[in-house]
């Protein structure tokens, strides 16, 4: 991925802030442990919910049961926002995600990311990798989607920021 352009809207920043450099989002991205997914449902109500996701090779992965409300939405439109950060008013950085949510089928990549989650957690979510999904210890299975973000916000506090980065 080339380095998004970051910009700071001063409207919502403080005087003397900078942007939050793209290095520390990204980072952000990768260790969050919680992430709140936004879907639409096909009557135009929007649906959150929480959920793990994995960082990899400059995207967002998360998985879904078939019959989840969200991967229901998905079918009928892809677009997402996933967000994160932590709910202190004076420290910290929350990270907004805009993309559309693709299906990954491809098995190199569900193996690596199948790869990524154990070592994300400790071991705690164990995938394998066939027929284009996931599979748990229990027989389960997942769909795996990736978001590539079109654009990010990132919003610091304490010295407050709003970075804007565009790819």
């Amino acid at each position: 991925m080339t380095e998004p352009i970051a910009t700071l809207d001063p409207r919502f920043s403080d005087p003397e802030s900078s942007a939050v450099p793209w290095t520390k989002t990204r980072q952000s991205l990768g260790d969050a442990e919680i992430f709140w997914i936004t879907t639409v449902r096909a009557d135009g109500r929007p649906h959150v919910t929480p959920l793990v996701a994995v960082w990899l090779d400059d995207a967002i992965y998360f998985t879904t049961g078939e019959a989840e409300q969200k991967a229901v939405n998905l079918r009928t439109n892809p677009h997402v926002v996933l967000t994160t950060g932590c709910n202190a008013w004076d420290s910290g950085l929350d990270v907004v995600v805009e993309g559309s949510a693709v299906q990954v089928t491809d098995e190199a990549l569900l193996a690596r990311l199948a790869e990524a989650w154990s070592t994300k957690w400790d071991g705690r979510w164990h995938f394998q990798a066939g027929n284009g999904r996931f599979r748990d210890e229990g027989g389960g299975e997942a769909l795996v989607y990736a978001v590539h973000p079109r654009k990010v916000l990132a919003f610091g506090k304490g010295t407050f920021t709003h970075t804007t980065y565009r790819f």
